[in-house]
């Protein structure tokens, strides 16, 4: 018997996070100049059409089909085209149709490759760019998905963190935000600094637009983290009630932070802070105590938000911070969890400061490693590759005049119309 409870919930759940690409491409359209606004958006909405596509044709099946050798990748072939899954309410648990669970996981796949456009907004070709999402979502996305997401349920055999390891990853600290944070500097190393970095002040062009998304990408969140109890039941209710407060801490420490450190709390300020409390505790929101929630949010507020400077002094540009929230509050949700789960949660693990010693920290600590390494090293060498064949940067004369025109033939604001 289908569970129509949970059924309900987790489709609830997947409409949320697809909410959240939308709502990035509004965070992020906001942050870049006017010149550059629709093609920042539009990386986010070329995402969701190709990796939806390919989620659908073997995606899936990579992250989720049997394991092929050594908990690193599912069978591409096993659940190719979704074929056989359309009746199925086995290979989820709880009588969930596996459709539903397909569905779930797919708008995480989504996210995550739109995420990494943040770090080369004003600058990659729109082309170039859909051809890179294409290629990292295959080699990078779907394998990280399988060894994070995929657990072992009776003759299944599913990824080598998930199951040998024992990280606890509630809901993509590492598959999602250490794997896309890891990716941006990787892209943004590979495509170069923006003209004028350094030398120019690049405002964002509307940061109204920007808190909007931030709004929505905290009322998405609801479904990413508590969604992935898999179930309308308690886990869910405490991973909701931890993914409020946390934020809400983070938003209040990088407010504080950059009031201390610059004399003004800023708008832009609040709308960041919100996202890397939500980044921080997406791992740990099944393990962690409300208190212990606001403690990952209000550390995450402080270290994102000092971590911004990181690219000026080593000559990166991440252009909107990819690295700063998704890379530093991944890591920190990442090994938080061997510091400050309790048994008291859902995921009944005590980490170091209740006793449980060093087990989960360490395991924490090899899962978000083994991530970051992996992520970097192959999206360099994707990038380093495309680069060096399609080629990713548009021109100088195209930067200059703006993305939106020279790729897009369309401008954001057609002012001169207004009579």
């Amino acid at each position: 018997m289908v569970n129509t409870g949970d059924t309900a919930w987790i489709l609830t759940s997947a409409s949320l996070v697809l909410l959240m690409t939308p709502g990035l491409a509004l965070f992020y359209g906001g942050m870049v100049r006017v010149k550059s606004v629709l093609n920042m958006m539009m990386m986010s909405f070329g995402a969701l059409g190709l990796i939806s596509v390919l989620w659908v044709v073997y995606g899936y099946s990579l992250a989720f089909g049997d394991d092929i050798g050594g908990g690193l990748l599912g069978s591409p072939t096993q659940y190719f085209g979704l074929r056989g899954l359309m009746e199925d309410t086995t290979s989820a648990e709880g009588g969930l149709p596996a459709m539903a669970f397909v569905g779930f996981q797919a708008v995480f796949a989504i996210i995550t490759v739109a995420l990494i456009s943040g770090a080369v907004a004003e600058r990659m070709k729109f082309g170039g760019w859909m051809v890179f999402a294409g290629v990292w979502a295959t080699l990078v996305y779907f394998p990280v998905a399988h060894w994070v997401f995929d657990f072992s349920v009776g003759d299944h055999v599913g990824g080598w963190i998930a199951n040998d390891l024992a990280a606890i990853d509630f809901a993509g600290g590492t598959a999602v935000h250490i794997n896309a944070g890891a990716a941006a500097l990787a892209l943004a190393m590979v495509m170069g600094v923006r003209r004028g970095f350094g030398a120019e002040v690049m405002r964002p062009h509307n940061l109204p637009l920007t808190m909007l998304g931030a709004g929505l990408l905290w009322f998405g969140w609801f479904g990413f983290n508590a969604g992935s109890a898999v179930a309308a039941n308690n886990t869910a209710a405490v991973a909701w009630m931890n993914t409020l407060v946390a934020t809400a801490a983070a938003s209040l420490a990088w407010l504080a932070t950059e009031k201390l450190m610059g004399g003004y709390a800023t708008s832009l300020g609040a709308a960041s802070g919100v996202v890397s409390g939500l980044v921080a505790i997406t791992p740990a929101c099944s393990s962690v105590s409300p208190m212990g929630a606001i403690a990952v949010g209000g550390v995450a507020g402080v270290l994102c938000s000092l971590a911004i400077g990181l690219k000026f002094r080593l000559g990166y540009d991440d252009s909107l911070d990819v690295v700063a929230v998704h890379l530093v509050g991944g890591l920190w949700g990442t090994i938080a969890v061997g510091f400050l789960a309790t048994a008291a949660a859902p995921a009944g693990i005590d980490g170091l400061l209740y006793g449980g010693g060093m087990d989960q920290l360490w395991r924490q600590v090899v899962g978000a490693s083994a991530v970051l390494a992996f992520s970097f090293v192959m999206t360099y060498v994707i990038a380093r590759v495309l680069d060096s064949t399609i080629g990713l940067r548009v021109s100088e004369e195209h930067e200059d005049a703006g993305v939106d025109v020279a790729v897009h033939a369309e401008q954001s604001y057609d002012l001169g119309a207004i009579s």
